[in-house]
């Protein structure tokens, strides 16, 4: 059983299939059709929603793609869609400002802009051009009608008004803190079952009694099977409760990262601690899904084009993975086995993200090579961390995505460099290197030719900025 707010109205449901989106529960099993499907995977954000919860008293709200939301995601939530802005008789604010700009032209796309519109004017305190893109950047309008709707974003978020959910605030809040429970909830229908603990230790003893049964945190990927290859998963465990492993931590030694963290929770908490790794975030596909998806997933699902885990690699981080009663560490480095393999057990999973502090250099740089700079995956992705001393290398780590069947370092090249001068005649011997490292595929996103030359010209990049010393016709005499 779960119970959420489907807006204002309590809903209750014993027997709902744990493989059913929010995306088609919402129309096919309470007739909202303005929610509309465009993809199935997440990209073009014409199902978007907004989930409203509490935190630290207050409703926070967020938006998800509900082709990608599993409904167990919804317990103890606020589900709003575009049918719930009216206010009376009269249009929400966003909603009005969609008319007088004439944001809307087919207007299939048109209530994901709204309820992303609604979000970004919930969570702005006025018109931020940067923040609004980022909001929209998931939405993706086939008439190319961006500017109308980025007035309508300014027009909203400019003269912000009160309106019936802040005008419930306090109410909303007390009904959904009357919905916590502290015991696990299950999901059972149709031949398939879900588990929701509540804590750790719940969601330990679960997953050693069920070690088949798959994890998961926000299903942005693990969803794709659903949607796109149409299987249907018989056992899953939902982590989407359990608080400890949604929380960030530092001390004097590290920065801990709950496995269970959105990836938007890891960018607001690296924004002032490791700016590059927060930089790249804010590239990781959309708000929607950064809402969702988590580091943990990133990490436990192994793809060799993940952003993440090349910057992990290269911070020196080390995962704590629990099973059971017992827990252990593992360096990252020593966590990816092969191809969408790890070293995780049966009934094993991944509780923390360690980064220590003394590894991460003032001049850590993570960049992304992809085809879109907005909502796309990784050609070729590069973190390099480097400290100097007096003009000499003294500690290096160097990691690429999609560039080999996992993240990996760069040993070859690292060893080149260590103890070295820092100049220009060391890097292109690092770049040399490279190829003893990597011997990249080619596929649709990038030949393998094309991998490792841009791979080599992000290790002159980094140079460059370091040092200020090499110029583009340097450059151009390199590559050819």
């Amino acid at each position: 059983m779960i119970q959420f707010l489907l807006n204002n109205r309590l809903v209750t449901e014993h027997a709902l299939d744990p493989n059913l989106t929010v995306l088609n529960y919402l129309r096919n099993h309470q007739q909202r059709r303005g929610t509309k499907e465009g993809c199935a995977s997440g990209d073009c954000g014409a199902c978007t929603v907004t989930l409203g919860k509490v935190v630290d008293g207050h409703m926070h709200y967020e938006t998800v793609n509900s082709c990608l939301t599993l409904v167990s995601s919804l317990q103890g939530k606020q589900l709003i869609t575009v049918e719930d802005l009216r206010q009376g008789n009269d249009l929400h604010p966003v909603q009005q400002a969609m008319v007088d700009c004439h944001g809307s032209q087919c207007g299939y796309c048109t209530p994901g802009f709204v309820m992303s519109l609604f979000t970004l004017q919930k969570n702005s305190n006025g018109w931020d051009r940067h923040q609004a893109e980022q909001a929209l950047a998931g939405n993706l309008c086939r008439c190319t009608g961006y500017r109308p709707i980025m007035d309508a974003a300014q027009q909203a978020c400019a003269q912000p008004a009160s309106d019936n959910f802040s005008q419930s605030e306090a109410s909303l809040v007390q009904r959904l803190q009357a919905l916590v429970s502290n015991e696990v909830q299950v999901l059972d229908a149709n031949g398939s079952r879900c588990f929701v603990p509540k804590t750790v230790e719940q969601l330990a003893a679960l997953y050693q009694q069920h070690p088949q049964a798959r994890l998961l945190a926000g299903g942005t990927d693990l969803s794709l099977q659903i949607t796109q290859q149409y299987q249907r998963i018989p056992l899953l465990i939902a982590l989407e409760q359990v608080a400890e492993l949604k929380t960030c931590l530092e001390d004097d030694e590290s920065w801990r990262l709950g496995a269970g963290a959105s990836l938007h929770h890891c960018y607001q908490f690296l924004a002032s601690r490791i700016p590059a790794f927060s930089a790249m975030l804010e590239r990781f596909a959309s708000l929607q899904i950064r809402n969702q998806g988590t580091l943990g997933g990133n990490i436990g699902n192994a793809s060799p084009i993940g952003d993440a885990a090349p910057m992990l690699l290269a911070l020196s981080a080390r995962l704590e993975l629990q099973q059971g009663g017992h827990c252990r560490e593992v360096e990252l480095d020593q966590f990816f086995t092969g191809y969408r393999q790890t070293v995780l057990q049966p009934g094993e999973f991944i509780r923390t993200i360690i980064i220590p502090r003394v590894t991460v250099s003032p001049d850590f740089v993570a960049w992304k090579v992809s085809k879109r700079v907005d909502d796309d995956i990784s050609a070729i992705f590069a973190a390099i961390n480097i400290q100097l001393e007096n003009g000499t290398v003294q500690r290096v780590r160097m990691a690429f995505g999609g560039m080999a069947a996992t993240p990996k370092r760069a040993l070859h090249a690292e060893a080149t460099l260590a103890g070295a001068p820092f100049n220009l005649a060391t890097i292109e011997t690092a770049c040399a290197a490279l190829s003893h490292d990597f011997q990249p595929l080619s596929d649709f996103r990038a030949s393998a030719g094309y991998r490792l030359q841009v791979a080599r010209n992000l290790l002159r990049r980094y140079y460059a900025q370091a040092s200020g010393e090499l110029t583009i016709a340097e450059v151009t005499r390199y590559v050819s």
